[in-house]
């Protein structure tokens, strides 16, 4: 077999293949062989047939085709082999032609591929990347807002007679319509105002208004089949309540807290902020860095896997016509994918491994963020068989963090910030690994647990070959890699994934009694 390949662009290369008739002869006797079982031809036994009478009653064109069509596979996988390529999204395949179609055993097999590939990039020196991030100190206010915070979930419900305003609890009966036609209504939704978690304008809509008052508001609709389309949103409101915070005192302390006085309790939630002022500025510094290390590189994105996401997203959310949304998918997309591709770069560059520890403690993350077991998370990512962006994704956050370990981080009087609680693996929580170590381990060998495992694993993924049609321009089955990159958009980059834990409050509920929970909700 002769290859060639010819740069498009910086993510696109053209493989032109050309394989001898004897390359292919296993495949076309085993076309032979696959026909024969296929057809009933009288006089002969199924499985039995002659090449000859296979030729005279269903073609010789028909079984090369098949032949073809078996070998691409290889032939392909040969190619990207051969130049070293890292292929992306749906290969192009255009057969120029076929061999043995007048009969004899001669000629080639010519084929050409176009497809998206990863594009070289060379990573500058880390100790080159400096960052500013803000200074951070906890004040005697961010001291009260801990304790409000705390106080709040300690809170009871109060029915007021007077309009509703910011922060009250309402609750409400809720109908939209589209063009005078009712498309969804629900009743005795509690909402807190202010919250912003729901229907745009509803906030807006509530403010000032009485229990058993109506109003009415335009919004885009959020969900169902009309889901991105503009509305008429009818509400009534059926209760006003706010929420009663109890004293800041010595039994307060003893009720939300393991402290015996007050001042004990502000004590640790000053700690506590300033834990979290420390993690803020953490992830401040991961981000900037992130983002600096992608603006010296410019890295080239595929136009086309681009495009075919953006289409596909839109398609999805039936919005095809919308060019706004479109421009924001487009650049939420491109970022999405040269985030991937330089982070990538840097785990190839400094060989980062995902071993089984580090696999277990993002699944745990995970799950708590979905509100899942860990074990139950764990079946359903192997059921699914994403484990293997699973390992990609955790292999990319240790990646981000080599590359902050070894960059510059200053605050805004100048002075170094230490990175360390970022840059090194949180230790693993065996209670809970014990769990989901059970669920991780038959999926251990196809995540890899070190990196021979895990290249491996992606090589195969990247070589997919195209599918198996020999007729001119006939996209391929996407592989692995595109899957990832189509997935993008539906999933924040890995700048966006805290490298540290969250300071969690101190047994802050572990005194809660059940009528101020009930009250709260």
């Amino acid at each position: 077999m002769k290859s060639s390949v010819e740069n498009i662009d910086p993510t696109r290369v053209k493989l032109s293949v050309e394989a001898p008739y004897a390359e292919l002869k296993p495949s076309i006797d085993a076309a032979y062989k696959e026909i024969a079982k296929q057809v009933s031809i009288p006089g002969f036994r199924r499985g039995k047939v002659p090449a000859r009478i296979i030729d005279q009653r269903v073609g010789r064109p028909a079984v090369l085709q098949e032949a073809v069509n078996n070998s691409l596979d290889d032939l392909y996988r040969k190619a990207i082999d051969e130049h070293e390529l890292r292929p992306l999204g749906s290969p192009e395949v255009e057969v120029t032609a076929i061999p043995g179609l007048d009969g004899t055993e001669e000629g080639d097999l010519t084929f050409t591929i176009e497809v998206d590939v990863r594009p070289e990039i060379e990573l500058p020196a880390y100790d080159t990347l400096s960052v500013e991030v803000d200074t951070f100190e906890v004040s005697d206010e961010d001291v009260e807002k801990e304790l409000t915070d705390l106080r709040s979930r300690f809170g009871t419900l109060k029915t007021v007679d007077r309009p509703a305003q910011k922060d009250d609890f309402v609750t409400l009966d809720l109908t939209a319509t589209v063009d005078g036609e009712e498309v969804d209504s629900a009743s005795d939704i509690s909402y807190q105002v202010g919250a912003g978690t729901m229907l745009e304008g509803m906030d807006e809509a509530l403010d000032g208004l009485s229990a058993e008052e109506e109003t009415s508001f335009e919004s885009t609709l959020a969900g169902g089949e009309h889901a991105g389309r503009a509305g008429l949103v009818a509400i009534t409101l059926k209760a006003v309540k706010e929420r009663e915070l109890p004293e800041a005192d010595d039994d307060f302390a003893q009720l939300a807290s393991e402290f015996d006085t007050i001042d004990e309790l502000k004590a640790d939630l000053r700690e506590q902020a300033a834990k979290q002022k420390e993690f803020d500025q953490g992830v401040q510094a991961r981000d900037k860095v992130l983002e600096l290390l992608i603006e010296k590189l410019d890295v080239p994105v595929p136009a086309k896997l681009v495009e075919d996401e953006v289409h596909r997203h839109l398609e999805q959310e039936n919005r095809l016509e919308d060019d706004e949304h479109r421009a924001e998918v487009t650049a939420e997309t491109e970022k999405t994918l040269r985030t991937q591709f330089v982070l990538d770069a840097v785990v190839e560059a400094e060989n980062v491994d995902v071993s089984q520890p580090e696999l277990i403690e993002y699944i745990i993350s995970a799950a708590q963020q979905y509100g899942m077991n860990p074990n139950e998370f764990a079946q359903a990512l192997d059921s699914n068989n994403q484990v293997p962006a699973i390992v990609s994704e955790v292999a990319r956050r240790k990646a981000l963090a080599e590359v902050l370990a070894g960059a510059k981080v200053v605050d805004a009087d100048g002075s170094t910030v230490d990175m360390t609680a970022f840059t090194t693996a949180p230790g693993e929580d065996e209670e809970d690994s014990e769990e989901v170590e059970a669920a991780v381990e038959s999926t251990d060998a196809e995540a890899g647990s070190d990196s021979g495992e895990k290249a491996d694993s992606e090589e195969k993924a990247e070589k997919k070959a195209p599918a198996k049609k020999a007729a001119p321009k006939k996209s391929a089955k996407k592989d692995d890699a595109e899957a990832d990159a189509e997935d993008a958009p539906k999933k924040k980059a890995p700048a966006k994934k805290a490298a540290a834990k969250k300071p969690a409050a101190k047994k802050a509920a572990a005194k809660k009694d059940e009528k101020a929970d009930s009250d709260s909700e």
